[in-house]
């Protein structure tokens, strides 16, 4: 019986659904297609009375396999400029006077202090403020943690893993090279690699004109999205007194690799310009320069950098050392051998690199002494000379011979590699022209 009249209440249900939609359908020839059903005008509505109920509802514990697991509460903030180890730990919620006691007295965690705004900083707590780690990736790319044990808290450090990617600015010379390139957020590291790239090509102490503009593409390395620091340059373009010099960097298979303009020319020469990374030249290469010593007109058959003592000089080119001491005027001085016919100088030294002795092999760019003010000088700088067949040459005004180009089995792969950041150089230029507009 119960059967049969729940059989007649859904038939009744059915029914009337089945009315409703028959009464909706008839409407909509009345008044064209139905967007919604409202309230009626003048229809009496009611004011439901609202009423908010707070009440405190304790949690159960949080259990895994019958045992009791406490709740970790993370925090992560920025380093902000005047902030100490104290103020962060208290915007982090960190309320542990053991914790705070660890960090002052412990060796490894003294590298915390090396604290950079804009940086962040990372810790896990109880409920009751306790810590329980803490992370912080310093400027080197080092990872400190700090971490509570059951034997209480210990710091370590480890390298951080990095992601490469690629970042890109432009930017244009309105004074220098340095001052456009902070302009632009480009760090040092980047301006002294856009100086060495094209320091075959531009002067960068004396070519540089109001205007010049530059577009870069190099590597950003980063830890769980944060930068840490720069790598390498790996696409520069730069117009010089209104003409363009391009580079891109192209690695091999086997893990070298050099600079190509996009055509496949290489940009290394047997020979850098300069035996520093970034100075000024104080005298330059004449037949005739009033000595400041000997107080006689006599030639200069060199060049001589302006620089701080203890500037770091480096070899022109590979070779082999011929000479490493004290000579006379030069005071210390280096001579290098390069294949059969070149040498170049080095002179008034403060100091040599470790190994630089007689015989020593070196390559282009690597470091052997220091900038300083023996022998006849009147202040600290480097001279430079450069001889071919036992003569002296101009440095800045002699042909440097060039490195092969790519080849025809490279062909492929360099273009794979480089043609994307060229495009990626155009793009930059057309942003950089345009703020000039």
């Amino acid at each position: 019986m119960t059967s049969a009249k729940n059989v007649i209440l859904a038939q009744k249900n059915k029914t009337s659904r089945k009315a409703l939609w028959l009464a909706i359908a008839a409407g909509i020839p009345c008044f064209g297609v139905v967007a919604a059903f409202g309230v009626a005008p003048d229809t009496l509505v009611e004011k439901l009375q609202v009423e908010r109920v707070v009440q405190e509802v304790a949690l159960p514990p949080l259990t895994a396999l019958g045992q009791t697991i406490e709740a970790t509460y993370v925090n992560e903030v920025r380093i902000q400029r005047g902030d100490t180890v104290a103020a962060l730990l208290a915007r982090l919620n960190v309320d542990d006077p053991q914790a705070m006691d660890f960090l002052r007295r412990s060796q490894e965690a003294r590298a915390l202090t090396q604290l950079r705004p804009g940086r962040s900083i990372r810790a896990e707590t109880n409920i009751d403020g306790e810590l329980k780690r803490l992370d912080y990736l310093m400027p080197d790319g080092e990872l400190l943690t700090i971490e509570r044990t059951e034997s209480g808290l210990s710091a370590s450090q480890v390298t951080a893993d990095l992601d490469a990617q690629p970042l890109m600015a432009a930017g244009t010379i309105r004074s220098s090279l340095f001052a456009a390139t902070d302009a632009a957020g480009l760090p040092d590291a980047v301006a002294i690699q856009i100086a060495e790239i094209f320091s075959s090509q531009i002067d960068f102490h004396r070519d540089l004109r109001r205007g010049d503009r530059f577009a870069v593409v190099y590597e950003g390395l980063s830890h769980n999205g944060e930068l840490v620091k720069t790598g390498r340059v790996l696409a520069v373009e730069f117009v010089n007194q209104g003409k363009s010099h391009q580079a891109v960097w192209f690695e091999t298979a086997d893990g070298g690799g050099s600079y190509y303009t996009p055509e496949g020319n290489s940009l290394r020469k047997a020979f850098l310009r300069s035996p520093l990374e970034f100075s000024r030249i104080s005298s330059g290469f004449t037949n005739a320069r009033f000595h400041p010593i000997l107080k006689t007109w006599t030639a200069h058959r060199g060049i001589d950098y302006a620089a701080p003592t203890g500037t770091r000089v480096r070899t022109t080119a590979d070779g082999v050392v011929a000479f490493a001491g004290w000579q006379n005027g030069y005071g210390n001085i280096i001579i290098v051998e390069h294949a059969s016919k070149y040498r170049t100088y080095y002179a008034h030294l403060s100091a040599f690199a470790p190994g630089i002795r007689k015989g020593a092999r070196v390559s282009q760019g690597d470091y052997i002494g220091n900038v300083g003010a023996t022998g006849m000088a009147t202040g600290p700088h480097l001279h430079y000379e450069f001889h071919i067949n036992g003569v002296q040459h101009d440095p800045m005004k002699i042909a440097l011979p060039e490195a092969q180009p790519i080849t025809r089995q490279l062909r492929a792969a360099f273009e794979a590699q480089t043609l994307p950041r060229v495009h990626q150089l155009g793009l930059m230029q057309n942003v950089n022209v345009a703020s000039l507009e």
